[in-house]
């Protein structure tokens, strides 16, 4: 392990995540302009509450509360309309419903007033306190301590600007490179090694990456260093000069230098509780419809051959913690399967062994395992510990699939990567997976490999 893993790990254990001074001041300004228009519209029939609080809940949820740099009203609206009309859109549904008779066809136009006097007052409430924000961070309250990452010219830039223009609200206090850095305005408070070190020992909450002497794949660690750390961080894009450079809510524009936030939503707490509740239902149902088809088979495996019907064996989890992992017992008893790796055709495969490798449905007992807490639904495949120390010595960034829980299924798995294929490509691939996690994109990989299994059983039942 890495100097820069261990003192990372070392601040992650130290404590939970410290709330930002200006968190609550959008949430605010959002849940004011929603009381206003619960209490002034729909109030015969309720309408306004309910609208209020579905509109808060989206805005909320969807990332648009989030405390930022610089926000703007005029980037920001037609963001907040979209997320505004969500709420409107559901409750207008159920009111149309001929279910609702009488009482939803007379609700319908009061939804219609509160979503006009939403769209006015919702804005005109963030404006009010994106305005109030920057005041006060001009003045020196709302203020972040910020540690740039990169003391070349464009890490200079950044720190200069933000020493100009409070109302930013990031006071730098230096910067992390491998260079002494004379003749800056800051100090350079080490390299990549003690960043975990340099953002405790000076209580930082944003982290700014921009261009100095690290090379990209050193750079690339930096980030994901970050990951278990205390803080928010924005990364300057290359070639940002010719425009390149993305929108939405995570940009932001600091005296026209582009900030991108790292969104990192796999590693939220948010995300965390959203996915853990993803897998209990998944596991719950799966486990319940499954319960005929795991009955024959723990029948079958127990008459193909001498041995238990389940398969345990110890697995790589989430930060690198053994785990038991089940599975329906597939070969004859051995005694070298944590260190042998499978082959296709191992004669110590039985027959029923074979049929439920071939539909995996051996598989099936790591629902079990999902439950428990100790995999996910979905994420990269979690390995034997023999082979994960051997990997994360060749494969580059081998160890970073471990920052999230291992998973029945995965990204990798539905392109294609299983069994005997290219270990780096499924590194890249369960990476990936990590850094654009999404509830949505974990709905399609569930939705791809069942597709696979009943297209397998379809092959096996029939032939073909």
């Amino acid at each position: 392990m890495s100097r820069t893993e261990t003192k990372t790990k070392t601040v992650q254990r130290r404590g939970a995540k410290p709330p930002r001074p200006s968190a609550l001041v959008i949430p605010a300004a959002d849940a004011a302009a929603l009381l206003v228009v619960a209490a002034l519209f729909g109030r015969g029939s309720g309408l306004g509450a309910v609208y209020g609080v579905a509109a808060f809940l989206a805005l909320a949820a969807t990332g648009t509360q989030s405390a930022r740099i610089n926000p703007t009203l005029g980037n920001d609206l037609p963001v907040l309309l979209g997320r505004l009309v969500v709420p409107f859109s559901l409750l207008a549904g159920l009111a149309g419903l001929a279910a609702l008779g009488k009482v939803g066809a007379a609700s319908l136009p009061d939804l219609v007033g509160v979503m006009a006097a939403a769209v006015v007052l919702v804005p005109a409430g963030r404006g009010v306190a994106y305005a109030a924000m920057r005041s006060a961070r001009a003045r020196g309250h709302l203020l972040e301590r910020a540690l740039i990452v990169g003391a070349g010219e464009v890490g200079a830039q950044v720190a200069r600007v933000l020493q100009e223009h409070r109302e930013y609200g990031l006071v730098p206090v230096g910067f992390v490179d491998s260079f002494d850095g004379s003749g800056l305005s800051m100090p350079v408070l080490g390299d990549a090694h003690v960043l975990a070190a340099t953002v405790e020992r000076n209580q930082v909450r944003t982290v700014v990456v921009a261009f100095g002497a690290m090379g990209e794949q050193e750079l690339v660690g930096v980030l994901r260093a970050c990951d278990a750390l205390p803080v928010e961080v924005y990364v300057v894009p290359r070639f940002f000069e010719l425009g390149i450079a993305p929108g939405g809510l995570s940009a932001e524009d600091v005296w026209g230098i582009p900030l991108i936030r790292l969104r990192r939503l796999a590693l939220r707490r948010t995300a965390r509780l959203t996915k853990r509740a993803f897998d209990l239902v998944g596991a719950g149902v799966g486990l319940l419809l499954l319960a005929p088809v795991f009955l024959a088979a723990a029948l079958a495996v127990r008459r193909s051959s001498p041995g238990p019907v389940f398969f345990r064996q110890l697995r790589i989890g989430k930060d690198g913690r053994p785990f038991e992992l089940v599975k329906f017992r597939t070969m004859r008893v051995n005694d070298d399967s944590d260190t042998n790796w499978s082959v296709v055709d191992d004669a110590r495969v039985t027959r029923v062994g074979r049929l439920l490798r071939r539909t995996n449905l051996d598989e099936v007992p790591q629902l079990l395992n999902v439950l428990r807490g100790e995999m996910s639904l979905v994420g990269p495949r979690p390995e034997r510990p023999h082979f994960a120390h051997r990997f994360a010595g060749e494969v580059p960034r081998y160890g970073d699939r471990h920052r999230v829980p291992g998973g029945m299924t995965g990204w990798a798995q539905v392109h294609g990567l299983r069994g005997d294929t290219p270990i780096p490509d499924r590194a890249r691939f369960d990476n990936h997976y990590i850094e654009h996690w999404s509830l949505w994109r974990d709905v399609v990989v569930v939705a791809r490999t069942l597709v696979i299994v009943v297209r397998t059983l379809a092959n096996v039942l029939f032939g073909r």
